[in-house]
């Protein structure tokens, strides 16, 4: 069942992924570039496992490198490096590594500089039980959408007396109704049956009562997919409790952040869980959503995963689905099989063992 079902949900997150102006069928007819963002600590080492397992596919996509550190422009305002920004201005899609959080360093989250830079208003994540990779629940199916681009995460704080610092939650009508508007069209155009919105208008009513009130406006134009509003403390206890009670959710920033980590989890950790951030004006970036790890950087021990079913979400959404069904099938036939897998998988094979066994498995599959 759960290779069925990770097939339908990659296939599907892909379903609602497209650029307005091109369709996915010309994506797949020509050679495509892709900027490449290999991040930090792992990051590098992924990246490369991804390129060996797209050659060895034979994917018709040329990778443009480019790498990405805060800089200060003009009146002292964050920014992307120009390169980077011209890359995906041009290719309109990305696929990025992790990249390390500065603690307190005094310039934002490069994360967060690239959903703003970009308007990465929609974080996807599809969340399903993987076969052959045990965890202590089998039948969890499941997409976490999650408003990208204001709520706490809006990064406007200020110092308002010595010892007390205000943060502001930043909540829109228009990114409420937007990201609403996307997660009814997930599911309606996935086949999928209920959305629910998560909330907390019980405290924050202005705030939150917002966000609620526009997931309510939108839900009445879909009359065919069920709506539910729940309080993000009760979606966290009953997810643990079971998981298959949830279809598609939809909630403001923080709440995702921690929501769709904490479904991560129930699938076997960041390691295994794809990501992928769209934007308004055509422009896509799909990421490995786990950290840069600099304990194992340059150790042949990082488990490329994560960053490989990302690629393959991308992969859909360019229209090139053959190329994606290989990688995927080859990723969990090697996951099942138990035999060549890395540390946190369960095995003790090399990250470069790993990837060997992929490409393997794909050139059996021609």
């Amino acid at each position: 069942m759960a290779g069925s079902a990770w097939r339908s949900m990659l296939s599907q997150a892909a379903g609602v992924l497209k650029r307005p102006s091109l369709s996915s069928a010309s994506f797949s007819r020509q050679m495509q570039t892709i900027t490449l963002i290999p991040g930090d600590g792992i990051g590098p080492e992924i990246s490369s496992a991804v390129v060996k397992i797209f050659e060895a596919t034979k994917v018709p996509v040329r990778w443009e490198e480019r790498n990405v550190t805060a800089i200060q422009g003009p009146g002292g305002r964050w920014m992307i490096p120009p390169d980077a920004k011209e890359s995906m201005d041009r290719s309109k899609i990305g696929l990025k590594g992790p990249l390390k959080t500065p603690i307190a360093a005094g310039h934002p989250s490069m994360n967060l500089l690239l959903r703003k830079t970009f308007d990465l208003y929609a974080n996807v994540r599809p969340c399903v039980s993987i076969e052959g990779y045990k965890t202590p629940y089998t039948d969890v199916n499941l997409v976490t959408i999650r408003e990208n681009t204001e709520g706490e995460y809006s990064g406007i704080e200020h110092v308002i007396v010595d010892g007390v610092v205000q943060s502001i939650k930043l909540i829109t009508e228009e990114a409420s109704r937007r990201i609403a508007e996307y997660a009814f069209e997930y599911a309606r155009n996935n086949q999928r049956n209920s959305v629910t919105a998560v909330h907390k208008a019980n405290i924050m009513r202005m705030s939150d009562g917002l966000f609620l009130k526009k997931c309510r406006e939108v839900a009445e134009h879909y009359k065919d997919i069920k709506f539910t509003e729940m309080y993000l403390d009760t979606v966290c206890l009953n997810m643990v409790q079971d998981p298959s009670q949830f279809d598609v959710l939809v909630m403001p920033n923080l709440y995702g952040d921690i929501l769709s980590d904490l479904c991560a989890g129930l699938i076997g950790g960041l390691g295994v869980t794809p990501s992928g951030n769209i934007g308004a004006n055509g422009v896509a970036i799909f990421e490995s959503v786990h950290g840069t790890a600099p304990d194992i950087a340059g150790m042949d021990l990082a488990n490329p995963t994560a960053l490989l079913l990302s690629a393959v979400m991308m992969l859909r959404h360019m229209g090139l689905h053959e190329h994606a069904q290989k990688i995927q099938t080859a990723c969990f036939d090697t996951i099942r099989d138990k035999q060549v897998l890395t540390k946190d998988l369960g095995g003790n094979s090399k990250c470069s063992e790993f990837t060997a066994e992929i490409c393997h498995r794909i050139q059996d599959l021609d």
